[in-house]
């Protein structure tokens, strides 16, 4: 039998019930950008990692503002969250070298959105032949690298890091 060790899900677990509120203005009003996986606070957005990834190097373009909406977003709000989006691609492309990116938001609960009262735009990196046998089937993805390294590569690429 195979073991898929993944220490980071208990504290998911165990804590899941007890958060209240909208976790992304609650990261964004929290000062510990390690412990929140902020990878760089723009004016109007911050980059964030998703903790839950499909891919590594999987991040997030979050609105300071809590919008549930895309047509809800101020023009500054919007640009800079399209400039966030094109520097994360950037970043992932020189740090992972991926065969193509997705770029997307679900806006709805019925359309997928994991937290629909607070719109965030996806960037992930992918990879040919990464939805393979075990994360369509078996339902498990293997992440290569801890989201603590994955923060310190792209807070390095923003000029936010050590």
């Amino acid at each position: 039998m195979d073991y898929l060790w993944s220490p980071w899900r208990f504290t998911y677990v165990t804590h899941a019930d007890r958060e209240t509120g909208c976790v992304f203005c609650q990261r964004a009003a929290e000062t510990d950008d390690q412990r929140n996986f902020i990878v760089h606070r723009g004016r109007h957005n911050y980059l964030l990692l998703n903790i839950y990834p499909y891919t590594v190097g999987h991040v997030m373009i979050v609105p300071y503002r809590h919008i549930a909406t895309l047509e809800a977003t101020s023009t500054e709000e919007l640009a800079e969250m399209m400039e966030l989006t094109r520097r994360s691609e950037a970043a992932l492309r020189k740090i992972y070298r991926p065969h193509g990116l997705n770029l997307g938001m679900n806006i709805g609960k019925s359309a997928g959105a994991g937290v629909a009262e607070h719109i965030h735009m996806h960037v992930l990196p992918r990879w040919e032949a990464d939805a393979n046998f075990l994360s369509v089937i078996g339902e498990t993805r293997v992440l290569p690298e801890e989201l603590a390294v994955t923060w310190g590569k792209l807070r390095r690429e923003f000029g936010t890091g050590e």
